[in-house]
């Protein structure tokens, strides 16, 4: 249970951990904060909690400037998401850092925001954006060298170099490559990871998930494919339903999963998807369900194995005794996910 002792602690330790499970308001200053908020701590007496930024509100707080509390937890600033609503529109077009600052963006800070976010530069990022929809293009047929300039090329040498710095192959021999698109986004609980191959959704994950390097590289291997930040049919249909399950509008998600894995995790993973919105099951009611009594533990690996969070709800698998079992994305995530459902099922 959550006192105000823990919470307090919480506060001044700036816990991640406990993200999305309270609100700290300052009585002297009438702000309300993210547990995370790296402004001065008060004194413990001028602290109240809440569970939401409305009661806050409700309450006469307003929010903090510092951590601002109402925003999605590593929201993308609106100066860099119209850098990449142009790419997302033209993956040809190429931003340097003139273009960069003459819409008032130092190039400096979009380079720290893609490294933090994405793991590479923004000059990597352009590239790779560029190569995937080259890539597409020449799998649908089209001649290399028209893919090459209408993908911002001035040469076919220099596109061939880019192209073979990702996929370890010329562009002309690549029939035989596969490619997994990726793309960020950002949900009430922290940005996520998506991937998407050409049959749906193959891995939704929080970004700070420990196993999350593991699962990508073992996503590419069992697909046999690249991994490229990129558009994909699926992620506009995703992005629309998850917001509409954060918002408690959604309780079944329709976009295509594709789940590669053994036949048993597929079967576990099967049985997740049959877990109604708002309830939970156990370890041991999933084994059941595939008549192996004695397979709790072979059921509950395989939960772990599951990319697709939320979608695939192994969120709503708890302990026999009702305590909440481990989950990748924290147990606080687990925590927030089940009364949220609780809270709209009715």
């Amino acid at each position: 249970m959550l006192t105000h002792e823990i919470m307090y602690q919480a506060l001044v330790d700036k816990d991640v951990s406990y993200e999305g499970t309270f609100i700290a308001a300052v009585k002297t200053t009438g702000v309300f904060c993210r547990p995370t908020c790296t402004a001065r701590k008060p004194r413990q007496e001028n602290v109240e909690f809440f569970s939401s930024a409305k009661e806050a509100i409700l309450k006469g707080y307003r929010p903090c400037k510092v951590c601002s509390p109402l925003e999605k937890m590593g929201e993308t600033p609106p100066h860099i998401k119209e850098i990449l609503d142009a790419l997302q529109a033209d993956p040809s077009k190429k931003f340097k850092d003139a273009d960069l600052l003459e819409k008032g963006i130092e190039p400096i800070t979009i380079r720290r925001w893609f490294l933090k976010n994405h793991g590479v530069t923004f000059q990597a990022y352009q590239r790779m954006f560029r190569i995937n929809a080259a890539f597409k293009k020449i799998q649908n047929g089209e001649p290399v060298t028209s893919v090459a300039f209408d993908a911002g090329y001035e040469s076919l040498s220099g596109f061939s170099d880019s192209f073979k710095s990702v996929f370890g192959v010329s562009p002309s021999n690549s029939k035989d490559k596969h490619l997994i698109n990726i793309t960020r986004l950002e949900t009430p609980l922290g940005t996520m990871f998506a991937c998407a191959v050409e049959q749906g959704i193959c891995l939704l994950e929080f970004t700070d998930r420990k196993m999350l390097e593991t699962e990508l590289k073992s996503l590419a291997k069992q697909l046999n494919a690249n991994i490229i930040q990129g558009a994909n049919v699926h992620f506009e249909t995703l992005q629309l339903q998850l917001a509409e399950y954060f918002e408690g509008t959604r309780k079944v998600f329709t976009v295509p999963l594709y789940c590669p894995g053994t036949p048993f995790q597929q079967t576990i993973w099967r049985i997740l998807q049959t877990i109604s919105y708002g309830t939970t099951s156990s370890y041991k009611q999933q084994a059941m369900a595939v008549n192996r009594p004695e397979a709790i533990r072979a059921v509950a690996n395989a939960n772990g194995m599951n990319r697709i969070s939320i979608l695939v709800p192994c969120h709503r698998v708890i302990a026999e005794d009702g305590q909440l079992a481990g989950y990748g994305g924290g147990i606080w995530r687990k925590k927030w996910l089940l009364d949220h459902e609780k809270a709209h099922s009715i």
